[in-house]
């Protein structure tokens, strides 16, 4: 029985990589140093914008009220109240509320050290937010000087969920004045915000004297059951003036990210590093390559010699980039997992590893691989049977 011609191919490919293996560690090592370097750029950047957004993304809301100037949560813009309530003349607006953004001073009651915090004032009667720990607890800010504190700020702040947990109790003072902490949620530090406070409106208006009752960050539009969102906005954006905008959570999210992203160098800075990944591995594999073809080119011109055509050989090689791109992806798989776990546990961010970014960098890697191996191409084509008969 004859066997298929397949498994009679040599894998040359396999062969040439595997055949020293120092070279072979030092190359995935390499690779997998490039891929480090785009996890980290990308896992960094990603954390960024989805802490920036993730309260925007948890507004309890169909519809959403905001300055056209705002673009960040780190510099709010307010707007006149009476706009909220005029979205309540369409037959489809079920309710509405009104939301008060500003950065206050927490002070960390064992250190005595003051810590930049957002503050949130909302409705206590109606929920405006998604988070179950703070509308159970909606009751509990209802009092003056009662707040509820985000349990996965920075450490700083001096509060930690066991340590609340243990005593049911946590004083201190933000803006110079006092507050009693009622629950805790989760939401996140962020590099706009190192932690969160959500209070009732009159103790947000307690805390910043000098803002006016009358201007709010935010408005909440809550549309009756089977009203047409699209239709609701373009009529309320028709009626209002244009001192505010309207739109979706996820509209009012996005603002915030391309703030981020476009607005400040840290965008171009994440995107640099994800290059400079992309670049050191392209060099790493070609200096890989090239030696294995020099060393090699006697072979190369033999079996060029024996019939075997440029096509062939430029299928070996990167045959060979793609072995490289796999096995130096693999490890650095594996390493990025760790790393994101200890930069949360140092930086709070929400870091961590997705489908799409895994997908990404293998893509990536296999693209600066192949580059490497077309590269390396041309050192392969002066393999000239006639230099060495």
């Amino acid at each position: 029985m004859r066997r298929p011609n397949f498994l009679k191919k040599t894998p040359l490919a396999w062969l040439q990589v595997t055949r020293e293996r120092t070279r072979l560690m030092v190359a995935i090592a390499g690779i997998a140093f490039a891929d480090m370097l785009i996890f980290i750029q990308m896992g960094f950047e990603g954390a960024l914008y989805d802490a920036a957004i993730q309260p925007h993304r948890n507004l309890q809301a169909d519809l959403v009220l905001i300055n056209p100037q705002m673009q960040t949560l780190f510099s709010v813009k307010s707007f006149p109240r009476n706009r909220l309530y005029q979205t309540l003349g369409h037959p489809d607006v079920a309710s509405v509320s009104g939301v008060y953004i500003a950065t206050g001073q927490w002070k960390n009651p064992a250190t005595t050290q003051e810590r930049a915090i957002l503050v949130w004032g909302i409705d206590p009667a109606n929920p405006s937010f998604k988070f179950p720990e703070v509308n159970q607890n909606l009751n509990q800010i209802q009092p003056l000087n009662q707040v509820l504190f985000d349990q996965a700020g920075r450490p700083e702040y001096g509060l930690t969920a066991t340590e609340f947990e243990q005593t049911g109790a946590f004083a201190t003072e933000l803006n110079d004045k006092r507050v009693t902490v009622k629950g805790l949620f989760t939401n996140g530090a962020s590099f706009a915000a190192d932690g969160n406070v959500i209070a009732s409106d009159s103790t947000f208006l307690q805390l910043f004297p000098s803002r006016s009752p009358d201007q709010l960050e935010v408005g909440l539009i809550n549309l009756k059951p089977g009203a047409d969102l699209e239709q609701v906005q373009a009529a309320l954006a028709a009626a209002l003036p244009n001192d505010v905008l309207i739109g979706s959570p996820e509209d009012f999210a996005q603002i915030e990210r391309d703030y981020w992203a476009n607005g400040t160098g840290i965008g171009f800075i994440f995107g640099l590093g994800v290059g400079v990944g992309f670049i050191v591995g392209i060099v790493i594999v070609y200096q890989i390559l090239y030696s294995d073809v020099s060393e090699h080119l006697p072979e190369y011109a033999t079996l060029k010699a024996m019939g075997y055509t440029d096509n062939y050989l430029l299928g070996v090689l990167f045959q060979e980039s793609l072995l490289l791109a796999v096995l130096g992806y693999l490890p650095s798989i594996a390493l990025a997992f760790g790393l994101y776990q200890l930069a949360f546990s140092a930086t709070m961010l929400p870091i961590a590893m997705t489908t799409r970014r895994a997908i990404t960098v293998l893509i990536l890697t296999i693209m600066m691989c192949s580059i490497s191996g077309g590269i390396a191409l041309r050192k392969l084509r002066a393999a000239d049977p006639a230099d060495i008969f």
